[in-house]
């Protein structure tokens, strides 16, 4: 597979191992809480808001996220060169210094752009990796900028097997570049952790006719198609094979001999045969007799097929229908003696890479001046809510690590209100940014999106027109920051030592790359949960926030867990380490047990 090499290349490939664990700390006044929730009791199971860097984030939400979401969807920076984006990732080796903190101008000025901006999403998209479960799939708007580049980092992350589409969304509103070719379109990269587990939701192309029968809830046609690809073979209906008619009686079909000859010759039946003998399709072998909707007498009739397995495979289960992954699939004759499929779903599928008809930028801004806020080119909502009707479950997780002013979140909303779902989202926001031509900072987190997500909840007075009322879509969250680091080793923790459950979380996730089962913690003992590893390994913290337990490792510590815990490997985080290495031996000997000690937070990291 074609690698992408980029400056600073080797120095991200493992970046998002190294940066650090930081803690979310919530903000009972900026969240939205419902009824019945304490008002600073923090929820991460529900929506979340999280203002700070998305690298942190995204590092923080690993032991409470990984592997759970359904759905990613980012918006990250074009790379224009007109963005002013900054890249301020804390890459310590002496040839990116230079880049840190620095903003990305045009390209004239930065010739090194492209390669921070690969810098800069290829740890994102590791961490966003590992969030994502099984079955999801992540969802990336780009456009030609970085599009290209976009597609080999994503192949390297996700592997190319798993690339799953480049839609292609057609932005309606009006060009005023001033390029030989005006562009009206972005893109919109998809692939799956694993494709082979994706599932889709039954969605129809908003711009399918009403008549369809997609829209019936069935598609059907007839199966006779001739060409090269299509071999002719000659088939055998069954008496009682079903017609859409009562009655029915049709003749043999008259054909010379040496149109077989000729077919035989060739294998397949041209259209220059097709047309020197002037045949009919299918040609019947036999007169073809329906009484009361079914085949009165086999008929045998001959032609290319588009679905003869099928056929056959129906045929032979005595033309009762073949159950397929949310329909059934039966075949029937025509008034006209043509043999017809008929696919029938519960729900249908048309999903298309081309999307056309879903909001303008404009649309999307005119919205957010109704509630008083301002963004530069916000995403339509329509576009959100149709990727996620198709993608996430019914009641999945969906993230966001590049919120905006929050489409995604409030397209979250309005699904659920109109479809009666349970999805829930995580967006995070840088906070800071600088407001179009003016000096002032302002925090995009807390000022746009939360406000946005708060008047979508609740609903809001038009600031367009003070006489319309916008009801509100329901719906809660609560609202973090990523905080300090979850520890520094070289200082005193002091009161802002981790709790319990937070390192355990941590530790449990960074040994076995899974979530935390809280409901198996032992917070006396300092068993946090165990693994299949080597017939059976058990996971300890022996660590007390307030320093108040004596939480140490000896070989009394010891000898009182060998009563009760059966595992034969044990991996202990402590705060101290009484035991000398020969102690540890002896107590392996005697036990059969196989002990590893590790320092908290020293052996951290």
């Amino acid at each position: 597979m074609p690698v992408l090499t980029f400056k600073g290349k080797t120095a991200v490939e493992s970046y998002h191992h190294t940066v650090p664990h930081h803690r979310l700390e919530f903000d009972a006044k900026l969240s939205l809480l419902g009824k019945g929730e304490k008002s600073g009791g923090p929820s991460l199971e529900g929506n979340l808001i999280i203002e700070g860097d998305n690298l942190l984030a995204l590092k923080a939400l690993l032991p409470t996220h990984a592997g759970k979401v359904k759905c990613i969807y980012i918006d990250p920076p074009y790379n224009t060169g007109n963005e002013g984006w900054v890249y301020n990732d804390n890459l310590n080796q002496p040839q990116f210094k230079e880049w840190i903190d620095k903003e990305v101008g045009n390209e004239l000025a930065d010739p090194l752009r492209h390669d921070k901006w690969c810098c800069m999403m290829y740890p994102r998209l590791m961490l966003l990796r590992e969030l994502l479960a099984d079955d999801g799939i992540i969802l990336v708007s780009i456009d030609d900028n970085e599009v290209a580049s976009l597609r080999m980092i994503l192949d390297e992350v996700f592997g190319e097997e798993n690339f799953a589409s480049a839609f292609v969304w057609n932005t309606e509103g009006h060009t005023d570049n001033q390029a030989h070719v005006k562009v009206n379109h972005e893109y919109i990269i998809g692939y799956a952790k694993r494709l082979n587990s994706l599932e889709l939701g039954d969605v129809i192309d908003p711009n399918t006719p009403v008549n369809s029968n997609l829209r019936r809830g069935f598609a059907e046609n007839s199966i006779t198609k001739n060409g090269s690809g299509n071999p002719a073979a000659e088939i055998v209906l069954p008496k009682g094979f079903p017609c859409a008619v009562e009655e029915l009686n049709l003749a043999r079909s008259t054909v010379a001999p040496k149109f077989f000859d000729e077919v035989q010759r060739k294998g397949w039946i041209s259209r220059d045969l097709t047309r020197r003998y002037n045949v009919t399709y299918p040609i019947r072998l036999d007169p073809m007799v329906v009484a009361k909707g079914k085949l009165a007498m086999p008929c045998k009739v001959f032609s290319g097929w588009a679905n003869a397995r099928k056929l056959q495979e129906y045929i032979e289960g005595g033309c009762s229908p073949i159950a397929e992954d949310g329909g059934n699939l039966t075949f029937y004759l025509s008034g006209g003696g043509v043999i017809y499929y008929k696919r029938s779903r519960e729900a249908a599928r048309n999903i298309l890479s081309v999307l056309r008809n879903l909001g303008t930028t404009e649309q999307a801004r005119y919205e957010l001046e109704a509630m008083g806020l301002e963004f530069p080119y916000p995403k339509p909502r329509q576009l959100i809510s149709y990727l996620l009707s198709f993608a996430g479950g019914p009641d999945g997780l969906v993230l966001d690590s590049c919120a905006g002013s929050g489409t995604t979140g409030h397209a979250i909303l309005a699904i659920n209100r109109e479809q009666g779902t349970t999805r829930r989202f995580v967006l995070v926001q840088q906070p800071y940014d600088t407001k179009e031509d003016e000096a002032e900072e302002f925090n995009i987190c807390s000022e746009v999106t939360v406000e946005r997500m708060r008047n979508a909840a609740s609903g809001y007075t038009s600031a367009k027109n003070g006489k319309v009322k916008v009801v509100g879509l329901g719906g809660t969250f609560t609202y973090a920051r990523v905080g300090e680091p979850l520890f520094d080793a070289y200082k005193d923790f002091g009161k802002k030592a981790p709790s319990f459950i937070q390192l355990a979380r941590y530790v449990f996730y960074t040994h076995t790359s899974r979530m935390l089962d809280e409901k198996k913690v032992n917070q006396k003992t300092g068993f946090i949960g165990s693994t299949d590893i080597g017939g059976g390994t058990s996971l300890y913290l022996l660590y007390d926030a307030n320093d108040k337990a004596d939480r140490e490792v000896s070989t009394k510590t010891l000898a009182a867990l060998a009563k009760k815990d059966k595992n034969p490997n044990w991996v202990i985080y402590a705060e101290r380490i009484w035991m000398h290495p020969e102690q540890r031996r002896e107590f392996q000997k005697a036990t059969g047990k196989d002990v590893k000690l590790m320092l908290v937070p020293f052996d951290l990291k």
